[in-house]
């Protein structure tokens, strides 16, 4: 929402510094996201006087203008010179006073002016239209001021287009506060001052001019569509610009003006959060002497062709205002037909202000991709009891701005009357619940600006009988009114205490102690968490090449915000490698990131998915940027194996072995690169280099290491403890082992075998050189060699003992692996 300073002032007593108000919205619950100065995107822009103009030597409708600017009346050199502009206008004679901006202007849309030529003669300057300052959409001719204008003064400053604007972020369970009046009854609040809003009142409305009963009636098909609608006829309306103090305020609020009588209804619904419609009455089709308005249903497949120009198909979930019951002339709570806007020719107007349903307003923008200031406002709900008041504040408004004649009364159908909720409010409940020592008088006094009606107790302990405003449907309950209370207090005053509890320590749960050491781990480990949409694309699985199995069915999301987000994801790393994707394509070479969160895995024949947690994280580039004096080495799948062993071993899971992954079960991953991580015979997850393929379909084309293990199996496996080992005190003796084995022999395998054959004595095994050659090792052969240390607990080993163990060992490695001892 945005709040115009100046706007405000009418209607509040506000700080004169407008930072001082941005403090107290901070400070009781409204976020601001900025505070822009209306008219800084005009500098340059003078007012000036035509003192020539002869027709351009080279065209037929452009002309060479000396311009009178004042001070700024110099040359190139600095002398005085009146200066030159060619302007293509028609609207314009010598004398008239208009607005010129100079060399190095600035308008509207960053629009810079330069010096040109046009058709071989130099331009200083350019004569300005009313659209090209932003001030409505009038592109017939420059704008021309009246003849009192100054000349060569700030245009900005001279017009008063100065005025601060403050961006509010309202939440969307505060819709009063979409509207300039709204704002104010907040800030009245606030700041314990009172209001001073004048709504406009109809000056003579008459018969004469018809009665609105007679020309127009109104037909609600479904009430759950429509709470109300009402509908008024004005008359003899003149199309033309608005007035200055009209249009300045429609810009400030952040539109753009188009001609009296729409500025009418988008300065209305800033003023009051009340969004109108203005019809064009001789477009609606008659009947029997009337027109009939029919609120319905769309039907499926019906087509209309909004004021944006685009041809929408509707569905039955959309609710649309109809000429007759056939024809939709207006998408209901979001945007107005094609067919019945007002133009040029307009003279008599149709106005509707409505209530529609915020759920079908809310579908129906989404589905449609069409979002305006209407839809905003109905989808965070519009109050009903006020339409017909905010329908007088518009008719008043087009009979002083656009001449019109209001015709008597209006058609006002109201199926579902909203009722103002009633609660009582216990001033000692209040100050149990915040701990602030909240004067009653303060509370009621605070609820009255708010715009409830307040019936004080006898005493400042007895309950107070309080009426919310209608247009607040956020309080309903007593805990609302603490709430509001509590925020205008100031919720940072409030002391802090414990609460009370007998024999009560608070503390972490030993599950919430392991998750936080798991991203300390990771974090320690070079990684960055990160946070991704638990809705994912219907596709990712298949983008990523896993399979489906394991993982339950999808869980649809009944009404998607966005297409590629239409279920909750079944797996992590999908949405990881858009990150990387992200952060590569914003210049960020090395990425390091993990997550842990949920997956969800659907049921055919249960309401509830499983919601498994997980973490899992992603690698790609190298650890940091070179430097002069040392260059870093891409990441791989060991460094990613190393991250994991950290994690594991940090929470004291034993027994922990990597399994090389199948290709056929883990197609996502590259083989030869990836493995499964299991400890004491349970898997974990997997590791690994993600499949070249795969990363093509993400938009990736380096290589990316990735891990996922399961949250449940960690925090199972883990322990707060590992069992002791006394330091060995004995010597151990280590004899070095080169094993030549087949090509498709793993690691694992051979130590897997060497630890069973060594028995007691075989205190580790580590595997340090692999050697390959046609010649000396042989085709499809691979050269393994270990490192074997013997250690006995009670004694230091001889050399026959070694002897006798090591023979022993190579004896039955070599009959269980089908190798031979490389001499």
């Amino acid at each position: 929402m945005r709040v115009s300073y100046e706007w405000l002032k009418t209607m509040v007593d506000v700080p004169e510094d407008p930072q001082d108000l941005v403090r107290e919205f901070v400070r009781t619950g409204t976020e601001v996201e900025a505070v822009e100065r209306v008219g800084a995107d005009i500098t340059r822009v003078v007012t000036s006087q035509v003192l020539e103009k002869v027709p351009h030597p080279d065209s037929d409708h452009m002309y060479v203008c000396k311009m009178d600017v004042g001070k700024y009346n110099v040359d190139e050199k600095g002398e005085p010179c009146p200066l030159q502009v060619v302007c293509g206008a028609q609207n314009f004679e010598v004398g008239d006073k208009t607005v010129t901006a100079l060399v190095g202007a600035t308008l509207p849309g960053d629009v810079k002016i330069k010096k040109g030529k046009l058709r071989g003669v130099d331009s200083f300057g350019m004569n300005c239209s009313s659209r090209e300052l932003g001030l409505d959409a009038d592109h017939s001719g420059i704008m021309i001021l009246p003849k009192d204008a100054p000349v060569g003064v700030d245009f900005v400053e001279w017009k008063g287009m100065s005025d601060t604007v403050i961006d509010c972020e309202i939440t969307p369970n505060r819709p009063d506060c979409l509207s300039m009046c709204g704002m104010a009854t907040e800030v009245s609040a606030m700041l314990d001052e009172d209001t001073h809003i004048e709504l406009p009142a109809i000056k003579n409305e008459s018969a004469e001019f018809g009665r609105t009963a007679d020309m127009v009636d109104v037909t609600i098909d479904d009430a759950e569509l429509c709470g109300r609608y009402t509908a008024r006829v004005v008359r003899n309306v003149k199309i033309g610009p608005s007035p200055e103090w009209l249009a300045k305020r429609v810009i400030a609020a952040g539109a753009r003006p188009i001609n009296n009588v729409v500025d009418v209804t988008n300065y209305v619904m800033f003023l009051t959060g009340q969004p109108l419609h203005a019809f064009d009455l001789g477009k609606v089709s008659e009947r029997d002497g009337k027109r009939h308005i029919v609120v319905r249903a769309a039907h499926e497949g019906e087509k209309l062709v909004t004021l944006d120009g685009q041809e929408r198909t509707l569905t039955p979930d959309m609710a649309v205002i109809t000429d007759d019951g056939n024809a939709p002339v207006a998408l209901a709570g979001v945007m107005g037909g094609l067919n019945s806007d007002i133009d040029d020719g307009t003279v008599d107007v149709l106005l509707e202000s409505a209530v529609f349903d915020k759920g079908h307003v809310s579908r129906t923008s989404r589905n449609l991709d069409l979002m305006s200031e209407a839809s905003i406002r109905y989808e965070r709900q519009v109050d009903g009891a006020r339409c017909a008041l905010v329908s007088d504040v518009a008719a008043a408004l087009f009979e002083q701005c656009c001449g019109a004649d209001v015709c008597e009364g209006m058609v006002d159908v109201y199926p579902a009357p909203v009722d103002a909720p009633q609660m009582d409010l216990r001033p000692d409940r209040v100050r149990a619940l915040t701990g602030a020592p909240i004067e009653t008088e303060f509370m009621a006094r605070r609820l009255e600006r708010l715009g409830c009606t307040v019936a004080r107790g006898v005493d400042e302990h007895a309950p107070m009988h309080v009426i919310a405003p209608t247009n607040r449907p956020d309080l309903t309950r007593e805990i609302d009114l603490v709430e509001e209370v509590l925020r205008l207090w100031g919720e940072g005053d409030v002391e802090p205490t414990l609460p009370a509890a007998k024999n009560h320590a608070g503390g972490l749960t030993v599950e919430q102690q392991r998750i936080r050491k798991i991203g300390q781990v990771l974090r320690a480990s070079g990684l960055s968490e990160t946070s991704t949409y638990n809705f994912a694309d219907s596709k990712d699985l298949e983008r990523l090449g896993m399979s489906e199995e394991g993982r339950g069915v999808p869980v649809k999301i009944m009404r998607p915000l966005v297409a590629d987000q239409s279920q909750m994801r079944r797996d992590m790393i999908p949405g990881l490698l858009r990150s990387v994707a992200y952060n590569l394509d914003h210049g960020v070479q090395n990425v390091h990131l993990y997550e842990v969160g949920r997956v969800f895995f659907g049921h055919e024949h249960k309401s509830q998915p499983d919601e498994p947690s997980y973490v899992a994280g992603v690698m790609c580039g190298a650890w940091n940027d070179d430097q002069w004096n040392r260059k870093y080495g891409k990441l791989d799948f060991f460094d990613a194996k190393g991250v994991v062993e950290n994690l594991l071993d940090a929470l004291r899971i034993t027994k922990v072995r990597f399994k090389a992954a199948d290709p056929k079960q883990y197609g996502w991953l590259q083989p030869g690169r990836a493995a499964e991580v299991l400890a004491q015979g349970e898997l974990l997850g997997w590791v690994g280099n993600i499949h070249p393929s795969s990363l093509k379909n993400f938009d990736l084309d380096v290589p990316v290491v990735a891990f996922e293990l399961s949250v449940k199996a960690l925090l199972r496996l883990a322990q707060r403890e590992l069992p002791y080992k006394e330091v060995p005190t004995l010597p151990g003796v280590s004899i070095d082992l080169a094993l030549v084995v087949d090509e498709g022999m793993t690691c694992e395998q051979v130590v897997q075998r060497i630890q069973s054959a060594g028995g007691k004595l075989l205190a580790d095994v580590r595997l340090f050189d692999v050697y390959r050659d046609k010649v000396r090792v042989g085709e499809g052969k691979k050269s393994m060699a270990f490192s074997l240390t013997y250690r006995a607990a009670d004694h230091t080993l001889t050399s026959e003992e070694v002897e006798k163990a090591h023979n022993k060992l190579v004896t039955k490695v070599m009959k269980s692996t089908g190798g031979e001892v490389r001499s």
